[in-house]
């Protein structure tokens, strides 16, 4: 039903209907045009606030499975760095101890990332915080990982050459004793024959007549041949590799040359009384990196269990070193 609009006229007192313009209803159009725009306008700057569109829907789940996601790389970073910790423990603890490896020094298992700007870009996105610190674990772990790798070849390479090192390895006694009778005096402080007083004795003493073979204890290259009237006298040292020589003091003659390649049980000198000595005997040392080792620990070859707990009796004796 259409409605009219009319108006009143006091004058005649009728009802007149009022007809509109063009204008007038152009006027009602724009009207009615401008109040859409503004209502439309309006719900375009609170509807989101107050409802989510798709898009809005869409990006928060997009954003929160991300969130997730990064939650369980964080939980699966933290198992692989257990497992690497355990492979590091391992190594430390067994794999280097077995193969006498140096251990891998802390300042270089957990040295940090380089690079100060090394993360600028990721600070930018979204979620800055949570991305920069996965970041850094996953390449911590990457570093961790990779010096763990080293490590194994290392060890790998170690493991292959573990039969030369066996036959290299300073193993067994520098001249016969089965009977143990030719200790006098063992690596420690000893009371210096000389000087009558205590000073660090570097190896062992073996006594017996001028002219006794003695061995070479491992496979090696002689480093060293040399005569002398003080000290050790007439001597021959072996460099067994791996870290390992060996010194042969006060020998009589000398049966092998500088560069010679020897093996275990070889003949390589006599016992003699030269240099600085108090009568004839063989001192035998046994250094590791340089550094003089106790010899008693490098016996295995030669003396069963009883045996050696023996030899370590006589050797913890107080006694005068003949050197």
């Amino acid at each position: 039903m259409v409605k009219h609009k009319y108006r009143f006229q006091p004058e005649q007192l009728v009802f007149i209907r009022e007809r509109k313009t063009i204008r007038d209803h152009l006027f009602l159009v724009v009207k009615y045009l401008l109040a859409t725009f503004v209502i439309g306008f309006i719900s375009y700057l609170i509807f989101p606030i107050f409802i989510d569109t798709p898009e809005v829907r869409k990006l928060k789940r997009e954003n929160q499975e991300l969130i997730t996601n990064y939650e369980l790389i964080n939980r699966r970073i933290a198992q692989l760095n257990s497992v690497i910790n355990d492979l590091q423990n391992r190594d430390e603890g067994i794999y280097r101890i077995i193969f006498e490896a140096e251990p891998i020094p802390a300042t270089i298992r957990e040295a940090g990332i380089g690079g100060a700007n090394r993360y600028a870009e990721l600070e930018k996105l979204t979620n800055n915080q949570l991305i920069v610190e996965t970041s850094k674990k996953v390449d911590a772990l990457t570093k961790k990982a990779y010096i763990q790798s080293r490590s194994f070849d290392e060890i790998t390479n170690l493991a292959k050459s573990k039969e030369e090192m066996l036959r290299s390895i300073p193993a067994i006694m520098p001249i016969r004793d089965k009977d143990l009778t030719r200790v006098a005096s063992s690596f420690g402080m000893r009371i210096h024959p000389f000087y009558k007083v205590l000073k660090m004795h570097t190896g062992m003493d073996f006594t017996a007549p001028t002219g006794t073979e003695i061995f070479a204890t491992g496979n090696g290259i002689v480093i060293e041949v040399k005569s002398a009237q003080r000290g050790y006298g007439n001597h021959v040292i072996i460099d067994h590799g791996f870290g390992f020589s060996t010194l042969y003091a006060h020998m009589s003659k000398i049966d092998v040359r500088k560069g010679q390649r020897v093996k275990r049980g070889m003949v390589i000198g006599y016992v003699g009384n030269t240099g600085t000595s108090v009568a004839p005997h063989l001192h035998y040392e046994v250094r590791k990196n340089g550094q003089p080792v106790n010899p008693i620990h490098y016996y295995f070859n030669d003396l069963t269990p009883e045996q050696y707990e023996r030899l370590v009796e006589i050797a913890a004796q107080p006694t005068q070193s003949f050197d």
